[in-house]
């Protein structure tokens, strides 16, 4: 199943937030505009919903994704990254001129051992 991580430069920027807004976490959806940016937002004032799924911690925030996302990139190991620009606009990297981004690799996704044909006779 997927992974999430984080680059030390997506680190930096975590503990950067942190010591602004204190406990952070993570969604990805799979909406359009700003949802296809991970949201960083300050921890409760995000409600995580019934079809969220936790895909692990960066830098001790949890990371959270929608559960039709998940479906899709459940295969995908989840990097994430700086790059410059602007954060989405609820997203507290916003105004810092460097936004999260995702980066992805496809995980190897195990396929089933074909039974042993018969031997012919």
């Amino acid at each position: 199943m997927g992974t999430v991580s984080a680059t030390p430069a997506a680190l930096d920027l975590i503990d950067e937030i942190v010591a602004d807004h204190g406990p952070v976490m993570f969604h990805q959806s799979g909406g359009c505009c700003d949802g296809s940016s991970p949201m960083c937002y300050a921890q409760g004032d995000f409600l995580i919903g019934d079809y969220d799924v936790k895909m692990g911690e960066i830098g001790g925030a949890p990371f959270y994704i929608s559960g039709s996302q998940y479906e899709a990139w459940k295969h995908t190991d989840i990097v994430i990254d700086v790059v410059p620009g602007r954060g989405g606009m609820f997203s507290l990297d916003n105004g810092r001129e460097k936004r999260f981004l995702v980066r992805s690799e496809m995980c190897e996704i195990p396929v089933p051992a074909k039974k042993a044909s018969a031997e012919a006779v």
